[in-house]
């Protein structure tokens, strides 16, 4: 195997590992609330299904972005 393929495999093993623990991070800090906790949210904020779909901005698209 050539230097630069090794370096290549080495360096997409990296970003998927570090990928795999940054998602198990995300779900370490969200909190978790009861059924209960729950609908009392949903009773006084509402559901996301029931936003318009104009007042939600898709911020999938800015990723990668540089500003």
């Amino acid at each position: 195997m050539e230097i630069q393929e090794l370096k290549a495999l080495i360096k997409e093993t990296m970003r998927e590992v570090l990928q795999e623990e940054r998602l198990r991070l995300c779900q370490i800090f969200i909190p978790y609330i009861s059924d209960d906790e729950q609908r009392e949210l949903e009773a006084e904020f509402g559901v996301p299904s029931d936003d318009a779909k104009d007042e939600v901005i898709n911020m999938t698209d800015w990723e990668g972005e540089r500003f």
